[in-house]
C-alpha cells in the first residue's frame, strides 16, 4: 500500500460514527440499498441491517452492485434478517435508540432530533413504508419537512439527507476531528482489518451476512474476522500461458 492510500485510509477510519446506522426494511431494490451504502460512506457509517419479513422479498444472498454502490460495500458490514424482533435486538446490542421515518400525529421533525447520540435510523418499504410492527418496536418517529404536492422521498433520498443531518450535528461536535468515535486502538484494528481485506481483493464483501437469532454475536467493525463468503469459493484465475489464453 502507497503512503498516499494509507493516508486516506486511516483518515477516513479516524472519522468514522460507529454510534450512527441505518436499518432498511423490506426495501425491494438493489439499486437503492447500494444508494444507501454511498451516502453511509459518505458519513463514516459502517454497518447496515437490512431485514425482509416478506417471502418474495427474500433476499439473504443479497448482493451488492460494484458499480451502483461505487464501492462502498468494501467499507460496510451489511447484515440481513427474516425476523424484525431480531433485527432490532441486535441493533439494540449495539446502538441506545431506533428511529423510524413516518408520517404520523407523534412525528417529529428530522431537524429537532439529537443525532449526535447513539441512533439507528430505520426506513421502510418503497410503496408502503415501515411496517406497523417496526413502529412498535421502535422508541420514536420522524419525518422530513416537505412543502410541495408530493408526500414523500425516494428512500435513497429521504436516507440521505437524514444521515447528512447527522453529519452536520456531529460535525459541529467534532466527531469527524478534534473528537473521533473510535478509540486510538480501534482505529489500529480496523486499519488491520481493511488492509488484510485489501490484499483478498475484498470480493466476499459484496454480499450481505445472513443472521438470525441462533447467530453467534455481531462483532464489533474493528475486530478482524474471516470475511463471509456466500454459498461459493473464491474462484482462482489461473495465470495464462500464451496470448490464445487471455
Amino acid at each position: 500500500m502507497n503512503p498516499e492510500r494509507e493516508t486516506r485510509i486511516r483518515a477516513v477510519i479516524r472519522r468514522s460514527q460507529p454510534d450512527l446506522t441505518v436499518i432498511l426494511e423490506n426495501i425491494y431494490d438493489p439499486l437503492n440499498i447500494s444508494a444507501v451504502l454511498r451516502s453511509c460512506d459518505a458519513v463514516g457509517v459502517r454497518e447496515v441491517f437490512v431485514v425482509y419479513t416478506q417471502k418474495y422479498l427474500d433476499k439473504r444472498g443479497l448482493k451488492v452492485g460494484k458499480k451502483t454502490s461505487g464501492g462502498a460495500f468494501k467499507w460496510i458490514d451489511v447484515y440481513v434478517f427474516e425476523d424484525l424482533k431480531t433485527c432490532f435486538d441486535r441493533v439494540r446490542e449495539r446502538y441506545q435508540r431506533v428511529l423510524v421515518t413516518h408520517l404520523g400525529e407523534q412525528s417529529q421533525s428530522l431537524y429537532d432530533l439529537d443525532l449526535t447520540v447513539s441512533t439507528a435510523l430505520l426506513f421502510g418499504n418503497e410503496d408502503e413504508g415501515v411496517s406497523a410492527e417496526a413502529l412498535a418496536l421502535a422508541d420514536g418517529n420522524f419525518l422530513v419537512p416537505q412543502y410541495g404536492f408530493t408526500e414523500s422521498l425516494n428512500v435513497s433520498v429521504a436516507c440521505a439527507v437524514s444521515l447528512f443531518e447527522a453529519q452536520r450535528q456531529r460535525a459541529a461536535k467534532g466527531f469527524y476531528t478534534t473528537h473521533p468515535r473510535f478509540s486510538p486502538e480501534e482505529q489500529k484494528h480496523l486499519f488491520e482489518r481493511w488492509n488484510n481485506m485489501l490484499v483478498g481483493k475484498s470480493w466476499p464483501r459484496r454480499f450481505a451476512i445472513p443472521v438470525d437469532k441462533d447467530s453467534a454475536p455481531l462483532l464489533p467493525v474493528f475486530v478482524m474476522r474471516e470475511e463471509f463468503v456466500f454459498g461459493k469459493k473464491k474462484k482462482i484465475r489461473p495465470n495464462p500461458q500464451t496470448k490464445f489464453d487471455l
